[in-house]
Order: C-alpha cells, then structure tokens, then sequence
C-alpha cells in the first residue's frame, strides 16, 4: 500500500532551494543504505512519461481510503520493470503540489488549485534507492517542475515539462507563456552544468538536421510544424538538443504517440540536453510495453553519469 505525505510546500522559482532534509528526514537514513547499495558506475535511465492522469486511486491524498487500483501504484510497477531511476511525468492532474511514496518510487507533482480545473500538471517519480541524493523539485508552473541531483563533481538539473497542443491560435499566449518559463527555470541554472528537459512538448520537430545542426541529429522523423519550429529556436538559443534524433533505432522505437483519427505515429515526448554533454548519453528510445493507461509511450534515455558518493 502506498504512503501518502502531506503536500509539501513546492518552492517557486525565484525562491531559495530548501535542502531535502526538511521533509525526508524520516526515512533519510533508509535512503542513504539504498543509495550506498547502487552501483555508482551504472548508467542512470532517465524517463518521460504523459501518464494522462495519477488521480486513480488517491482520495484526498490517502491511498487507504480507497479500494481502488491506485494509478501511483501501476506506474511504479511499470517503471521499475524497466529500471527508470528517474521518470519526468506529464498530465498528472492532481491538485496543488505533494507526494506519496509507492513500493519503489517516491511521487511529486505540481498542478493548480484544488478549485481550478486541473487539465495539466507535472511531476517526478524518483526511485525510492535516490531520494535522498536529490534536492527538494522546484515548482516554476502546472507545466514545469525541475529538480536537481547529486551527482560526482556537482550538480544535475531535470525539468519536467508539459507544453500546449498545436491546437488553436487562441493558444499563442499560452504557448509564449509556457516558453517564457522555461527559459526562467533554464537560466536559474549555472551554464556549467549539467541539464536534462524531459516531457510532452507537443511538437514535430522533422528530421532536417542541416538547418539544426546543433539541435538535431541524423534520425529526426516526419515533418516539422509551428511547435515543432519553436522547440528548435529554444533549443538554438540555449545550445541544446533533441537526444531523441541522435540516436539509430527501429522507427517503432522513435515514435510516442499515434493519433486518434489518421493512425499516424509520431514524435511528440523528448529528452533534451546541452550539445557538449551529448556524449554522455548512451541512447534515446521508447518502450511501448510500459503501460498505465495512456496513449503515450514511455520514452528512456540511458545517462552516464556518476552518482555522488
């Protein structure tokens, strides 16, 4: 049965990180025999998930007072068959922020009011084992959340992000909104390290890598459209990349997300990174036998990176 803990006040950005200290000391110690126990040398996996809801299950915040398949409890059991140390979660559509802690992963979202609809939010699953190494996740929107971990040699940043639909052009505000915080939570961090934006960015970013030759790599799919043109200038102006493209796999293993009407895959769910930290990951693909209930695959980036000690 999962635990659930009072919502926690999320920082908003702008205001000075708490250390984790403060609201994980109850199981701090559980944490730190975990995290010795990890190879420090393994290869972290990182994931994007749109989950298209974590409301199943969760009554007022208590999973015991309901007998129903709680939806924390499916993810957690997807993701830890496919080793995620880390997943990025989009659509959680709980209210305000909080956690509660499954059998092997610690949950943490982000989203409106109790009172406002709740069509978005944001949220991270961290494995139980990392807990302790990371910061406590700074909430900048119900479309962005970021947090940071404890890696050798310093920091490493992770933004969850969930970004408007191509929909309509009623939707321009939004979208400048939406990028306008993200370049804020971006510039927060120091330049010198590391960075990872995982989410549902709704966007075709094509396959020209001649005209992005910085922010894509050769295995780009499909076609680019507006939001598509959008990520790119992002990624352009902060000299990041689409991991995505870098990477040669079946076009099954590209692709996240079929729509309804045409049939037609595409890719919509990213995982970004500074160009010169490229190297550092290993490869980019998605899983499409993860299941929670959603039509969206999950997407795992392997990391070299090596955990603090």
């Amino acid at each position: 049965m999962g635990k659930a803990h009072s919502p926690y006040q999320l920082p908003r950005l702008g205001t000075k990180r708490e250390d984790t200290s403060s609201f994980l000391s109850a199981r701090a110690q559980h944490g730190k025999q975990q995290l010795q126990k990890h190879k420090t040398n393994k290869p972290l996996r990182f994931g994007t998930w749109n989950v298209r809801t974590m409301c199943p299950g969760l009554v007022n915040l208590d999973p015991t007072k309901t007998k129903d398949i709680r939806k924390t409890a499916v993810i957690d059991r997807e993701l830890e068959r496919l080793q995620v140390d880390i997943a990025a979660l989009q659509e959680t559509r709980l209210p305000d922020c909080g956690s509660v802690k499954e059998k092997n992963y610690t949950f943490f979202w982000q989203g409106l009011s109790t009172n406002q609809p709740r069509l978005y939010g944001v949220g991270f699953a961290v494995h139980n084992r990392l807990v302790k190494a990371i910061h406590t996740p700074v909430a900048a929107s119900e479309r962005a959340i970021s947090l940071r971990l404890n890696v050798k040699g310093g920091l490493l940043n992770i933004i969850c992000v969930y970004a408007p639909t191509l929909a309509a052009s009623a939707e321009l505000e939004d979208k400048d909104r939406f990028y306008d915080s993200l370049q804020n939570v971006v510039n927060s961090f120091p330049v010198d390290e590391q960075l990872f934006i995982l989410g549902d960015l709704n966007a075709r970013i094509g396959s020209d890598h001649q005209s992005w030759p910085v922010c894509l790599g050769h295995h780009g799919i499909g076609n680019i459209n507006d939001n598509g043109q959008r990520l790119l200038e992002f990624c352009s102006q902060n000299n990041m990349c689409v991991t995505n493209t870098f990477f040669s796999v079946k076009h099954r293993h590209r692709v996240s997300w079929c729509h309804p009407r045409s049939g037609h895959w595409h890719q919509l769910d990213f995982v970004l990174t500074r160009r010169q930290h490229i190297n550092t990951v290993k490869i980019t693909r998605t899983f499409h036998s993860a299941d929670c209930d959603t039509d969206h695959a999950l997407v795992i980036s392997k990391v070299k990176i090596l955990l603090r000690k």
